[in-house]
């Protein structure tokens, strides 16, 4: 008798699951499914689980595949299992490539392709409501955004789109998707939320047709490139009844939250100033070094770090100065924002090809907050005071590499109306930055013109 093992929280069941399962127990005589604990789930980073354990588990047994069902509850336990159970295979999807090649001296491991286009059926509503999602733009962010999903509940990515046909060949034929690049509606059709990550210039285009078509957006930032058009799209959603999200990430932090609730309950006394770095310098030949356009330092980093200064001061400042240096082609390398409020100062300062210290520094009239890069990436802040030697340092959990499955879970949240008040990042603070960025917009602007 061969014998199969795999895992999974199983969340929400949906069609996707239940492929799994089918395919795992197709690779032998005997199928052992281990569901993960709440508890251990949350320790690897899975983010909003909905189900109870016993819930998840009577979803597994129902499908008919499992011969037996174990729970996980430790780091370690895949190999005390296979040995326990004398399994032959050890096997997950695709999307997990890679990550269990430590098994192979224990036993065989298989990593089971997806299905392309496959979609919600019959069992899965019966069940739960799970979001599908396509995903537009198929470059070097969307890979990223993929394998962030399988650590959040209730979404399934459904398919990808991209009009250059070669790159969404190369995505399907990589990811498993099914890739479309020529029929934007046909692709709409297939989903319930879409994710944009296309080329800055064509993101509240894809907006604006997705929401006309009764679709959730989370789009990258800048979703738009002008105050007018950022209103537009907003007073679209509102219309059409879904939801519109900018993807600033680190607006849907748990540490950044909670720096700025610090920054806010009086701990450091009034704010005075607030001042927000984030530079790096990239690789040649990539768009924030070559696109003169629609790249640069500012539409790549701005969003950032104006992020906390719109979230502490608002968006009411009195006077507005900005400021860049420009390299090759009339892109800007570094770019500073100084705003001026009424007894209040703030800079964000953004650099593609110069490099300075990224730090966040919040002064207040009793200490100050200060956030060393990557701030924007919030672990840990420390509040200082007068006296040297008193300094709060605050840590937090952070799950993931670069934040994206806390974007992903506000998103999920949204449409499923568990979020709560929105305040995270309100249309009104993306509203105001798109105005600031139209402002750059010109500027930079009048900068090439007068090269020619």
């Amino acid at each position: 008798m061969k014998k199969v093992i795999t895992y999974g929280s199983f969340d929400l069941f949906h069609e996707g699951h239940y492929q799994i399962l089918k395919k795992a127990k197709a690779l032998g005589d005997h199928l052992t499914v281990g569901v993960t604990t709440e508890h251990y789930d949350q320790m690897r980073g899975k983010l909003n689980l909905v189900d109870p354990i016993m819930t998840r588990i009577e979803n597994v047994r129902k499908t008919g595949f499992a011969d037996v069902i174990i729970v996980e509850d430790h780091e370690g336990q895949k190999i005390e299992d296979i040995q326990r159970y004398g399994i032959d295979i050890f096997t997950l999807g695709s999307d997990w490539a890679g990550r269990f090649d430590y098994l192979k001296q224990y036993c065989e491991v298989v990593y089971l392709p997806r299905t392309a286009g496959i979609s919600s059926t019959e069992l899965r509503d019966k069940l739960h409501n799970v979001v599908r999602i396509g995903i537009i733009g198929t470059g070097r962010i969307a890979p990223r955004f993929l394998k962030e999903t399988s650590y959040v509940s209730g979404i399934e990515v459904v398919s990808a789109f991209n009009p250059e046909r070669d790159s969404a060949r190369t995505f399907e034929e990589t990811y498993q998707i099914q890739t479309g690049s020529e029929d934007f509606d046909r692709f709409l059709e297939g989903t319930d939320a879409v994710y944009v990550a296309s080329p800055n210039e064509t993101h509240s285009d894809y907006v604006r047709k997705a929401l006309s078509a009764g679709k959730h957006v989370l789009c990258e930032k800048p979703m738009t490139f002008t105050y007018a058009e950022a209103v537009e799209l907003y007073q679209l959603a509102r219309k059409q009844g879904v939801t519109l999200m900018e993807g600033i990430r680190t607006a849907y932090l748990p540490g950044f939250i909670h720096l700025l609730s610090t920054a806010k309950d009086g701990t450091i006394g009034e704010i005075c100033d607030v001042e927000a770095c984030f530079t790096r310098i990239g690789a040649p030949g990539s768009r924030e070094m070559t696109d003169a356009r629609y790249s640069g330092a500012f539409l790549e980093y701005g969003s950032y770090t104006m992020l906390p200064i719109i979230k502490l001061l608002g968006w009411d400042y009195e006077d507005f100065r900005l400021e860049s240096i420009y390299g090759k082609d009339g892109i800007d390398i570094f770019t500073k924002v100084q705003f001026s409020y009424k007894n209040r100062l703030a800079t964000a300062k953004c650099g593609a090809g110069v490099k300075s210290e990224g730090e966040l520094v919040i002064a207040g009239t009793k200490g100050y907050i200060i956030a060393k890069s990557p701030w924007w990436l919030t672990r840990e802040f420390s509040v200082r005071y007068e006296d040297p030697g008193r300094i709060e340092r605050h840590e937090f959990a952070f799950s993931g590499e670069d934040g994206f499955r806390y974007e992903i879970a506000e998103f999920i949240s949204k449409i499923n109306g568990t979020g709560g008040k929105d305040y995270k990042l309100t249309a009104e603070e993306s509203i105001a930055m798109a105005d600031v960025v139209e402002r750059f917009m010109k500027k930079r602007q009048e900068y090439r013109k007068k090269l020619g």
